[in-house]
């Protein structure tokens, strides 16, 4: 049992227990195949069947409805194991819970097969970020709406089944629909993105011209400043991927410290080990204690010295596995790309500047 298993419960979770064996059994195992490739189809299966896709979804309706902390700690076992194969799942999560939150038509028939697994889906809002600027434009029509624009990052294309596309109307409104996650009239994908880091999740752009949704699969239509209130909440706090990496990075250089008898890599793994504990608590305080519009720059603090602490954590990694650290299938190596591109997901102005001021001071 895990450190923070036993401080949730006398017993951790069964989904904890599945996502542990899952990562250990799984995902580690082929990560370095992963990241050298693409996430299988095979791996997002296989988190549906032991209930990993469902987390999000009422029990109702065929999912677990896991409690928060909960579904943070499954997200750090993911992450540690294989950041890829957790970020293209991890898209799935958030059109969950707007259908579940929607009285639309199509909820009736989507979400049993979302909470499930048999459908996967994606999603494509990280441009609404951008108001007053519309990179994708919702214009209402007869029996439903036109999207038209560049959606720039879309991650798992070709490995989700559907995704929910969020639109900015001209009067400061956004449109959230469910989409098909293919190629059809309206909608085209570019070529998968070479990334510095996670190239295996398929990332690429998408462009939409008139792209029709009917009504029945619009999930939800809310003020802009509404979804924007609604998008800080979640941006000024860590990402539990950032805490899953780090203590990956953490444990592997424990076992490089024991095995090579690296007295300073043991030392620096201690000390990286007694941060995380202390910055997890902090975190788990915040998101579970303290209402989500309140002590802001707290939060971004805290997202700031985890990522911090993710970097040391990776760097003392590569240092103590030396020159086959840079070996591209070295967990080392992942680890460090991984935690390079954790720092700028989910990045807004804040954010970054919150971090830049650690490395200022």
């Amino acid at each position: 049992m895990t450190a923070e298993a036993s401080a949730m419960s006398p017993e951790p979770s069964p989904l904890l227990r599945a996502a542990q064996e899952l990562a250990a059994d799984l995902l580690e195992p082929h990560a370095a195949e992963v990241d050298a490739t693409t996430v299988p189809r095979t791996h997002l299966d296989a988190l549906a069947k032991v209930g990993l896709l469902g987390l999000a979804a009422p029990v109702e309706d065929g999912g677990s409805a896991a409690p928060p902390r909960l579904q943070r700690r499954i997200q750090e076992v993911l992450s540690g194991a294989d950041a890829a194969t957790w970020f293209v799942s991890a898209q799935h999560h958030g059109p969950v819970r707007m259908v579940a939150e929607s009285s639309a038509p199509v909820r009736a028939d989507l979400l049993p097969r979302l909470a499930g697994g048999e459908l996967v889906a994606g999603t494509a809002f990280a441009h609404l970020r951008r108001w007053p600027d519309r990179p994708v434009q919702a214009v209402r029509t007869k029996g439903g709406w036109h999207f038209s624009g560049l959606a720039p990052w879309f991650t798992g294309w070709e490995r989700n089944d559907v995704f929910s596309l969020g639109g900015a109307t001209p009067g400061g409104e956004v449109v959230f629909a469910i989409v098909d996650a293919r190629p059809q009239p309206g909608l085209t994908a570019s070529e998968p993105m070479s990334l510095a880091a996670m190239t295996a999740t398929r990332t690429v752009r998408l462009t939409f011209d008139r792209l029709f949704v009917p009504d029945s699969h619009v999930v939800a239509v809310q003020p802009v400043e509404e979804w924007l209130h609604n998008d800080r909440r979640n941006t000024v706090m860590p990402s539990p991927a950032t805490f899953g990496v780090t203590e990956a990075a953490i444990r592997r250089l424990r076992e490089i410290g024991q095995r090579s008898e690296l007295v300073p890599g043991l030392a620096a793994a201690k000390r990286l080990e007694e941060r995380l504990a202390g910055l997890r608590a902090h975190a788990d305080r915040l998101f579970d204690d303290v209402p989500p519009d309140e002590r802001h720059d707290e939060r971004l603090a805290v997202r700031a010295h985890v990522a911090r602490l993710m970097v040391d954590a990776t760097t003392a990694l590569v240092v103590a596995g030396g020159g086959r650290s840079m070996a591209m299938a070295d967990p080392a190596q992942r680890h460090a790309r991984e935690a390079a591109f954790l720092l700028v997901q989910a990045q807004t102005r804040p954010a970054r500047e919150t971090l830049l001021e650690q490395w200022a001071q």
